[in-house]
């Protein structure tokens, strides 16, 4: 069964904080879309940068297929763009989803962070 919910019209899943962290700890890769002063400020550990503008020209070197993709930035507007965005690029749907709640209550909830580049 997969996790979060699915908004009408949306290639990806919604998902927490703590269920993304739960993924994270299967396998699954958190892709950080914010920009770069964001990034070094506080990010989810072990996630990959690749800011939102350029997800369309670097998602297919930098991203598995194979894998589940959990995109975050602050407040889960960029990070629904970039799985939609990644969903155009033929990556499969179900394997797409969307931290909603965003980078800020991941630090909040005290769960793994790293700061810097």
């Amino acid at each position: 069964m997969p996790r979060g919910r699915q908004e009408a019209n949306e290639p990806y899943r919604r998902i927490s904080v703590e269920e993304a962290l739960e993924m994270q700890q299967d396998g699954a890769l958190i892709v950080d879309v914010r920009r770069p002063d964001e990034w070094v400020s506080g990010h989810a550990a072990g996630a990959i940068h690749i800011p939102v503008d350029d997800i369309l020209t670097e998602a297919e070197s930098k991203l598995p297929k194979d894998k589940d993709l959990l995109f975050i930035c602050a407040a889960g507007v960029r990070s629904g763009l970039a799985a939609e965005m990644a969903s155009a690029l033929g990556f499969s749907n179900e394997h797409l989803y969307n931290i909603e709640q965003g980078t800020p209550v991941w630090i909040e909830n005290n769960l793994p962070t790293e700061h810097g580049d």
